[in-house]
């Protein structure tokens, strides 16, 4: 089969992976021979917002495709750096180590909002510019409802589904669990 590219990169924290993202990758799966994740807040520390590490949510993702198409999927870790030029940086020199100096790089993705803004860092890339999927989603109500107990079995794929039960399980979940009812306690009393 003849791609498009050699390589898609598709941007995201994917906290927790969802069927937006997943319908993105497969779309750029066949685009592309391969598809990189820059998995971004790849920092050793958990919060709320960043509750799995990179190495989590590597493998909450691939658990939702085939061999095949996992051997087809690469990761590279962005730290947050809070700088906007070294950020651009820094994932330009992650997906530079993991390609080959002529392959032809595209980067896919989708402007949401005034959050997407990065996408237009890279204009050497040739952008893949997709609709809003699956109904505009977003990951912070999803991360919401999962503190609250509660998996939207409706916005996942099925890996996810099983890595965030089983998650549910581990004393890191109760933590994070607390953390966001004292958070949600002090955002009502303000």
């Amino acid at each position: 089969m003849k791609y498009t590219f050699d390589y898609l990169v598709f941007i995201g924290r994917f906290q927790p992976f969802h069927l937006a993202h997943l319908q993105t990758i497969q779309i750029a799966l066949q685009h592309s021979q391969q598809v990189i994740l820059a998995l971004g807040s790849a920092q050793h520390e958990r919060n709320i917002k960043n509750p799995f590490l990179a190495s989590e949510r590597e493998q909450m993702i691939l658990s939702n495709f085939s061999k095949d198409d996992q051997a087809r999927i690469k990761f590279v870790h962005v730290i947050d750096v809070y700088n906007d030029e070294k950020w651009q940086k820094l994932v330009k020199s992650l997906v530079n180590d993991v390609t080959e100096t002529d392959a032809k790089v595209g980067l896919i993705g989708h402007f949401k909002d005034d959050s997407s803004y990065y996408l237009k860092f890279f204009p050497e890339w040739q952008m893949v510019e997709l609709e809003s999927l699956k109904g505009a989603m977003s990951a912070t109500p999803m991360r919401e409802a999962y503190y609250r107990g509660e998996i939207q079995s409706d916005k996942f794929p099925q890996g996810t589904i099983q890595f965030l039960q089983d998650f549910q399980k581990n004393e890191i979940y109760v933590k994070l669990q607390q953390k966001f009812e004292q958070q949600d306690k002090t955002n009502i009393e303000l």
